[in-house]
């Protein structure tokens, strides 16, 4: 589970998604909102794997999402497409009282895709253009009190840019070696479209989790940890219908590992990108008897792996 950038972004999301498509993103970082309001604030360092001592005028108050580079750094400029990695020092508007530093921690991975730049262009745009070792100011509307519920101040965030990288390659196909399965295994072929299709006839109920590479990938080896872009196809065992398919929906999924039935964590967990995964899910490893719609029982399940991060 993400930490402190998860909680806050999504919140973020929405507060920037609805103001219209996102400017291309200049050579240099932008700056945006009300940033007049951030001239006050000062950095001092306090060395590596440390927040710097933060000063500003209190109490800071934003109505709109603002961000500007409050130091620039010195290394390379940061490219769209790339993954940030960063520290944050997030703090109470009002009177500057920390709310989560996460400098002495592992950095949090930021990746600048086109699924940040749709959803908040005033991130995306500050980060696309700043310099690796560059610290930015981000400020975050409070809200006010709902009934029965406090009013939320303003949060400030101080961000820094500790490094970048190139996001890891999204396959549109499976690419590896073939493997022939051992029998008793559902089969499966190519239909014409490029589908994977799944024959269970003959095939008993599984005693155990099978975990089954049909191609075996050259890619990274997957972790539980890991998030997953991939193509699927699931079907019951018993009597074979088809519940679910990333394939017909002509769209691949991504998710973490650790978001999904126990059945694929396990199964897929060890594996490497760029396979073919044939999964046959015990009903305990998956939704049980009661299922969920169709997907009840034991489940088969083809899975391409095309990325991970």
């Amino acid at each position: 589970m993400r930490r402190l950038l998860a909680i806050l972004l999504p919140g973020l999301l929405l507060l920037t998604a609805c103001g219209g498509s996102p400017a291309a993103p200049e050579p240099t970082s932008q700056s945006a909102g009300e940033t007049a309001k951030l001239d006050s604030l000062k950095l001092t360092e306090n060395g590596d794997k440390k927040a710097p001592g933060i000063d500003f005028t209190k109490p800071l108050e934003v109505a709109e999402p603002t961000v500007k580079v409050i130091a620039e750094g010195d290394g390379d400029r940061v490219k769209a497409n790339q993954i940030a990695e960063i520290s944050i020092l997030a703090m109470n508007g009002k009177d500057g009282a920390t709310l989560e530093d996460t400098f002495a921690k592992d950095p949090e991975p930021l990746e600048l895709n086109d699924e940040l730049k749709t959803g908040s262009a005033v991130i995306y745009n500050a980060f696309v253009g700043s310099k690796v070792g560059s610290q930015l100011a981000l400020a975050i509307p409070g809200k006010a009190a709902a009934e029965g519920a406090q009013a939320q101040p303003t949060q400030l965030l101080v961000i820094k840019v500790l490094s970048v990288k190139d996001a890891p390659k999204v396959l549109d196909k499976p690419e590896g070696d073939v493997v022939t399965p051992p029998a008793g295994l559902p089969t499966v072929k190519d239909g014409d479209k490029g589908i994977p299709e799944i024959s269970v006839d003959g095939v008993t109920a599984p005693t155990a989790l099978v975990s089954q590479d049909l191609i075996k990938g050259k890619g990274p080896a997957v972790k539980e940890t890991d998030t997953l872009t991939v193509n699927y196809v699931g079907v019951a065992l018993v009597g074979g219908k088809k519940f679910d398919s990333s394939f017909d929906r002509g769209k691949t999924a991504s998710f973490p590992l650790t978001g999904v039935i126990k059945g694929w964590t396990q199964g897929l967990a060890g594996k490497t990108v760029g396979s073919r995964v044939l999964l046959v899910i015990p009903k305990d490893l998956a939704y049980g008897d009661a299922g969920q719609g169709d997907a009840k029982g034991d489940l088969v399940f083809v899975v391409d792996i095309l990325g991970v991060k």
